[in-house]
């Protein structure tokens, strides 16, 4: 029987987390430390005060309208002269000697059978209690009008206070500043308004491998995201962001940065450095910053467990996952709700839409995980792709739409489920072109060009198996598929099923790469290779995921040999090569112009067709129209020979 994941016990070599707490349990302990918050606060001009948020209830100082207006263009008249009023019967009325128009002050009052012109926006004159619009009256002559149309008391008029009364509170504590908001305090009379002072938050990254963008990337080293993409994210929840660099791991520089840093600051959120492994030294100093200290380290998320969560001296300590994207959804998840409550701002509302699983999703039981989605049009309704990438990949963010929630006593999602989707912006972006199957670096030379024309396009690489079962699935409009069929020995053709018809795309060489100078591989034909490669047991290789073409022909290379490697399965041709180059893998199979780019060696296996399986259903799209026109064009069929690739004959 599984534990609460409330408390579920570590027990590893490594020192490791002592206590799990679940997210709601981390959150409340946390919560539960820091406040109440005293909210500091700001007096600003209304147009300095835009995009904050109000520390104090509003009222207004005046009527508004303070007075009875006219709400068109037309005759104040006394509503009793008009009752018998029709086009067969207009009723006369004599016009006072006097036009009133937007801030003028009446100063004749209207008599039985008079009226008086008035201009939309004019106070009343005493007397009159109604509007007739110009439209239903015409001239009489002798300083007179006729009235074809009666009017009720009350009609067409503004009544003083009926939009905003003396003393009616009109905007609250929290309401955030915007334009429509301006309008109403600069009606109301209010020159300044008090605010929730903007929370003063430190960013600082941790790591020994961290790079600043910009600076020549080392050997082993990473450019920082996170602190960008965190001082980001805490402006987006209307914080003041401060970036303070990324540091070593060098406990006591670090230490003295996070003193300083919290001193100056209402909040300190670093990233890294919370995982309980030898370099990671940040939460170790926590205790040394003041107290209650840590309140909670590890979290029954996914992606997210390391977080850590501490108050120093009443203020937060937050230490976000290394990972981009485990410290995105953990800053999103815990942090963001409480910074918008410590600066006075409403609970952040997204978005939500409902999507289908195309596929089973798996998760681990026992903590609450967050998968990214990438959102396309299918037969019945929207499709929710899961990413797929990792807690490393910022890359996921930029292609995904939102993401979906998998319950912490849940160990997977069906295929077929339907499930609520949080969108990561305001509404879904349906994109114009849906392209779904095999990956190459061939499809980003035609995409580039449509989407240089402004057709947006979504291109997830799911494998040729998995791009035409989506395209059965009226799920996509392209496939790109590389499948060669051993019986016929034809490529792609004998795949299509009914609906799906073939496009031509490129011809390309599939091949063994290696690094120069392996004598392995230096100089020997592809069946010498392999033949080498498997009988040296320290000779190590990478594969490819199942559902891609290359895959197949990897299986068909090595039969029933299974070879130290062949479970490292990368889901792009760069990142074969990226393994081969880095010496993570001795060999693998990727394409010809991925090779070179990488300056690897290459040994050609065959020439494949690297095709498109369009649904015939949608060929007649603009978008689709717009790929074929692009892929046929002279000049992609140049830049694609340029970058390597055989034109389809």
């Amino acid at each position: 029987m599984m534990k609460s994941p409330s408390s579920i016990p570590q027990n590893t070599d490594q020192k490791q987390f002592l206590t799990i707490l679940s997210r709601e349990e981390a959150l409340a302990r946390f919560e539960a430390a820091l406040f109440p918050w005293s909210v500091p606060t700001e007096k600003w001009s209304l147009a300095e005060a835009l995009g904050l948020a109000l520390a104090e209830d509003v009222a207004a100082q005046v009527d508004i309208p303070p007075f009875d207006r006219s709400n068109v263009d037309g005759f104040a008249v006394r509503a009793a002269d008009l009752v018998a009023a029709s086009d067969l019967q207009p009723v006369r009325l004599m016009l006072n000697r006097e036009t009133i128009a937007c801030g003028s002050v009446p100063q004749l009052a209207v008599l039985p059978g008079t009226a008086t012109a008035i201009a939309t926006g004019g106070p009343l004159p005493r007397g009159a209690d109604a509007i007739v619009m110009v439209e239903y009256t015409q001239p009489a002559g002798g300083g007179a009008i006729e009235v074809r149309r009666a009017v009720s008391p009350g009609q067409f008029v503004s009544t003083a206070g009926s939009d905003m009364a003396r003393g009616e509170v009109v905007l609250r504590a929290g309401s955030v500043i915007g334009a429509r908001e301006i309008g109403i305090l600069a009606a109301c009379g209010t020159p300044q308004v008090t605010v929730a002072r903007k929370l003063r938050v430190a960013v600082l990254s941790t790591g020994d491998e961290l790079v600043q963008p910009g600076e020549p990337l080392q050997p082993a080293g990473i450019y920082d995201a996170n602190g960008p993409i965190v001082s980001a994210a805490v402006t987006e929840n209307g914080g003041e962001a401060h970036f303070l660099g990324a540091f070593p791991d060098d406990e006591a520089r670090l230490e003295t940065a996070m003193r300083e840093a919290l001193a100056s600051h209402d909040v300190l959120i670093l990233s890294g450095g919370t995982s309980k492994g030898a370099g990671d030294v940040s939460y170790r100093i926590i205790g040394r910053l003041g107290k209650p200290g840590i309140i909670a380290h590890g979290v029954a998320l996914k992606p997210g467990k390391p977080l850590c969560l501490a108050v120093c001296g009443g203020k937060p300590v937050i230490i976000l996952p290394g990972f981009p994207t485990s410290a995105m959804f953990t800053f999103h998840d815990m942090v963001v709700p409480i910074l918008r409550r410590m600066a006075g701002l409403p609970p952040r509302v997204d978005a939500q839409t409902s999507a289908q699983l195309p596929f089973r999703v798996p998760s681990e039981l026992g903590r609450t995980e967050f998968v990214m989605v990438s959102l396309v049009q299918g037969r019945d309704g929207l499709m929710a792709y899961a990413t797929g990438k990792g807690s490393g990949a910022i890359t996921a963010f930029a292609q995904a739409d939102g993401f979906i929630r998998i319950d912490a006593f849940a160990d997977h999602l069906p295929a077929g489920a339907q499930v609520p989707v949080t969108l990561f912006t305001p509404q879904v972006r349906v994109p114009d072109l849906v392209v779904i199957g095999s990956h190459c670096t061939g499809l980003d030379l035609v995409v580039g060009k449509i989407a240089r024309q402004g057709i947006s396009v979504r291109s997830l690489a799911v494998g040729s198996l998995g791009g035409l079962a989506a395209a059965k699935r009226c799920e996509c409009d392209l496939a790109p598929i590389h499948l060669f069929d051993p019986q016929t020995q034809v490529y792609n053709t004998p795949f299509l099923s009914e609906g799906i018809e073939l496009v031509p795309g490129w011809r390309r060489i599939q091949g063994i790469v290696f690094r120069r100078g392996d004598a392995r591989f230096e100089g020997r034909n592809a069946p010498e290779a392999v033949e080498a490669a498997l009988a040296d047991p320290e000779c190590m290789m990478v594969n490819r995921n199942q559902g891609a073409g290359t895959r197949i022909l990897i299986d068909q290379l090595l039969g029933q040999t299974r070879p130290d490697g062949y479970w490292n399965q990368p889901r792009s041709h760069n990142a074969v090569a990226a393994a081969v180059v880095q010496k993570r893998a001795d060999w693998g199979v990727t394409i010809g112009p991925v090779a070179r780019a990488a300056g690897l060696g290459f040994i050609p296996l065959t020439q494949e067709h690297f095709d498109f399986a369009l649904v015939t259903d949608r060929k007649e799209r603009v978008a689709v129209q717009a790929f074929l026109a692009a892929l046929l064009s002279p000049d992609m069929q140049d830049a694609l020979e340029r970058a390597g690739f055989s034109r389809a004959r």
